[in-house]
């Protein structure tokens, strides 16, 4: 783990009564747990019919680890070791004694002292935990319902997003460079706003696209707080030049991916232009191991929306769809996860926690970065002034050039001009939580 260097800020906590962090622990995160719990329950009977009596147990064993880490979170408990012996409960207990020594002996780590971004995370691995503990349940995805309905919910604006892409492809080859490069903006930004469809943030609630996302784009402009599309586009077009004559596209774009429903399918549409327009060859998509901050997607949420949108009643839906499915099987998309995304560490960690990630990610010639907790780890989840420049935040990580696609819901935001968030704080007070302003932000490693 890097060491806190001199002049870096320490980590967003609960410490300070009040702040975004605190509300999340104390009202957010048990209410996250009382869902998971009634999801659990409410899926009783079909645990009797799948497994019997041992269905049942399960359950009831589940819900009384999930019952008791509730209880641990809202009296302020020292956090514990995890005992399920997965592939990564080594690396979160030495995480642990991390923490205990970057807080000295004075105190215990717990959930209202600690970095938010660490006991937030440790809530997700032990819910994991919970699950996995009690077989015949164990691959239960406790919050399947939420994702499948907030992509059911989203089908117009899907619909809508289907066709403007196909749209674009019947025209694809008359279409101008700046043409091209307007489309990649629109839909690098549609992909921006799709990540507002948070179950997280919104504690499960119904958080799904009722609008036309192409048609919003206009109105959302003046919320995008910094907007670095441009760098972006000249970035897929300087490797392109790069590459032997006759070449088209980069090699290869890495998206790693935030939640599921319509933002995975704004994230999709995105990927398909990249390679049907010849921007780029391979697209690598980067998800989530296990169920995670409620909507994050894993392999099962990424296969499933692909079979989904192949059998929707809708002509482009399903072509798209298809296409996608297609894809998959030629190679030029492929899903990766790894333990090191459904971990608390700072993305400064990555090369020497996750050398093989590292290593990984150094090959892509540009890697988009979406939502709020990629970007909580990109820069620490610090007490960062606003106007620190994004490449100081991020301390050393820069496998490749680097863009963060998010909306605002932590309070933590750099790369801003100086009076820009003074600005925002009186205009919005809220406005680095409430999920209505946005940055596209770009890092190119030297």
């Amino acid at each position: 783990m890097a060491a806190v260097q001199s002049g870096v800020p320490p980590s967003l906590s609960a410490k300070v009564t009040g702040s975004f962090a605190y509300l999340t622990i104390r009202d957010r995160l048990p209410t996250i747990l009382t869902k998971v719990i009634d999801t659990i329950h409410r899926n009783k009977n079909t645990f009797l019919e799948e497994h019997g009596e041992e269905g049942i147990e399960a359950e009831k064993q589940a819900i009384a680890l999930l019952s008791k880490l509730r209880n641990e979170l809202q009296t302020d408990k020292p956090v514990i070791e995890l005992t399920d012996g997965l592939e990564d409960t080594d690396s979160w207990n030495e995480y642990l004694q991390r923490q205990q020594r970057l807080q000295g002996d004075q105190e215990p780590v717990s959930w209202f002292k600690s970095p938010w971004l660490y006991v937030e995370c440790y809530m997700y691995r032990r819910i994991q935990e919970a699950v996995h503990l009690n077989p015949p349940i164990s691959n239960f995805d406790v919050f399947n319902e939420g994702k499948t309905q907030s992509f059911y919910e989203s089908q117009k604006a899907v619909m809508t997003l289907c066709t403007f892409l196909e749209d674009t492809q019947k025209n694809a080859e008359k279409l101008s460079p700046d043409q091209l490069s307007e489309h990649f903006s629109k839909l690098l930004q549609i992909s921006l706003w799709g990540n507002k469809c948070d179950l997280s943030i919104s504690a499960g609630q119904d958080n799904s696209q009722k609008i036309s996302p192409i048609d919003a784009l206009a109105g959302l402009q003046p919320y995008i707080l910094v907007n670095d599309s441009g760098v972006v586009w000249s970035t897929l077009m300087s490797s392109r030049r790069a590459g032997e004559s006759g070449e088209s596209g980069v090699d290869r774009v890495d998206i790693v991916l935030d939640n599921a429903g319509f933002e995975l399918v704004t994230d999709l549409v995105l990927a398909d232009f990249l390679v049907s327009s010849g921007l780029a060859r391979k697209i690598y998509f980067h998800g989530k191991s296990f169920p995670w901050f409620v909507s994050d997607v894993t392999a099962n949420d990424f296969h499933w929306t692909i079979r989904q949108t192949m059998a929707a009643n809708h002509k482009w839906m399903s072509k798209r769809g298809f296409q996608w499915q297609n894809y998959v099987k030629e190679g030029a998309w492929s899903y990766h996860d790894h333990p090191f995304w459904t971990q608390p560490h700072e993305f400064c960690d990555m090369a020497a926690d996750a050398p093989d990630l590292y290593a990984r990610l150094q090959q892509a010639d540009l890697i988009l970065f979406k939502g709020d907790l990629n970007y909580r780890k990109l820069t620490g989840d610090r007490t960062w002034e606003h106007t620190v420049a994004f490449s100081t935040a991020l301390r050393g990580f820069g496998p490749a050039p680097l863009c963060s696609l998010r909306t605002l819901k932590a309070n933590v935001q750099v790369g801003l001009q100086p009076g820009q968030g003074d600005k925002l704080t009186s205009k919005d007070p809220t406005w680095m939580t409430n999920g209505k302003y946005a940055v596209i932000q770009f890092y190119r490693p030297v």
